[in-house]
Parts: C-alpha cells; sequence; structure tokens
C-alpha cells in the first residue's frame, strides 16, 4: 500500500508545485526536481527509485494527507489532481501516444546527459513542455491552471508548469498500474490517509 500512496503523493506533488508556480510565479526546487526526474526513471524496478528518497516527496505526502484529512486548503491542487487521474484513463488506452511518450522522454534523457545540473533541467523542461502541448494537452478534460498572468506568460514558469502536470501525470499511471482505482480514492481515504501518515513520520 505504501507505494500506492507514493505514486499518489506524485501526483499531488506536481499539482502542489503547479499552484506555487501560476500562483506566485517560484516553486519548491527541491521538489520540482524529484518530479521531473521521475519521468525519466521509466524503467525501474521499485517506486523508490523513480521518486528517491521519502525527503523528495514530503511536499506530495504533506499535500495528500491534507486532502485526504478534509482542508480545504488545498482545493486547487486537488481539483488538477482529479483531473490528471481522468486524463490517465485516456492516455494509457492511446497506445501510440505512450510509445511517442516513451520514445521522446528516452532522446531527451540523452541528449541532457553532458549538460550541467541547471542547464539540465532548463533543456528538460523545455523539451518535456513541447512534447506535452503536441501530446497530453489534446487529451480531455483539459487541466486548467489558474493564476496570475505575470507568472502564467513567463516562457520558464509554464515549461516548468507543463513539465510538472506530466510528471503529475506519469505517477497517475503508476498509481493505476500499482492497483489504484477511483473507487480506493472514494471509499479507502482513511486507509490511504494512514499509510499516508506513516510515510511523512515513519
Amino acid at each position: 500500500m505504501n507505494e500506492q500512496v507514493l505514486a499518489l503523493s506524485g501526483v499531488f506533488q506536481a499539482t502542489e508545485l503547479v499552484r506555487q508556480a501560476a500562483q506566485h510565479g517560484a516553486w519548491s526546487g527541491y521538489a520540482a526536481s524529484a518530479s521531473l526526474q521521475s519521468l525519466f526513471r521509466l524503467e525501474s524496478d521499485s517506486v523508490d527509485e523513480i521518486y528517491g528518497d521519502l525527503g523528495r516527496m514530503r511536499l506530495g505526502l504533506e499535500t495528500l494527507v491534507a486532502v485526504l484529512g478534509g482542508e480545504g486548503a488545498n482545493g486547487q491542487s486537488l481539483q488538477m489532481a482529479v483531473g490528471l487521474l481522468q486524463v490517465q484513463r485516456k492516455f494509457t488506452r492511446d497506445t501510440a501516444m505512450m510509445n511517442e511518450v516513451g520514445e521522446t522522454l528516452a532522446r531527451i534523457q540523452r541528449d541532457a546527459a553532458d549538460l550541467e545540473e541547471h542547464e539540465r533541467e532548463d533543456f528538460q523542461t523545455e523539451a518535456v513542455a513541447e512534447l506535452y502541448t503536441h501530446t497530453v494537452s489534446g487529451l480531455t478534460p483539459r487541466i486548467v491552471v489558474n493564476g496570475r498572468p505575470q507568472h502564467l506568460q513567463n516562457p520558464r514558469t509554464v515549461n516548468w508548469i507543463r513539465s510538472l502536470l506530466f510528471a503529475g501525470l506519469r505517477s497517475a499511471v503508476l498509481w493505476q498500474q500499482l492497483g489504484g482505482s477511483r473507487f480506493r480514492l472514494l471509499f479507502g481515504r482513511k486507509g490511504l490517509l494512514r499509510d499516508a501518515r506513516e510515510c511523512l513520520h515513519g
């Protein structure tokens, strides 16, 4: 169950980072790097390999605990997460799109391999954002990002937002692969909340 919780926290980490970027023009770089790099770990043997240590997923776990606990401050993150879980079902039925995404992500990873960390992430987010625009963004429901116009018109911020939405979708796919479902979200909230708290404080 903890693997399911980590996958779901990956969805919420991505959407909370998107909210931060859209509203404030700044976001937690440590958490964002973890989310971004999860996109390039497509052949990992475990969930831990995808996300790294639990500390890198703290923002997602905290957001998930807040949402499952009924706190109202994370409404926008929750709305985007629900949208990504809906988009995931259409994405995983589109074999051609999934293949294109996998091949392109592998190419982006190869092309970025020799760059310094800061340059690598800027290169990756620009390339992933472009991939998102001509693949996933056409699926419904469209993920609506609300924020301040000056941030939503900043090219670097927009690249990160689209890349983070892609990372959230990757986590939504993982959640489904691990047996996560809408039924578990609706009727297994107490168990998910308990497991998320154990991950956060364990």
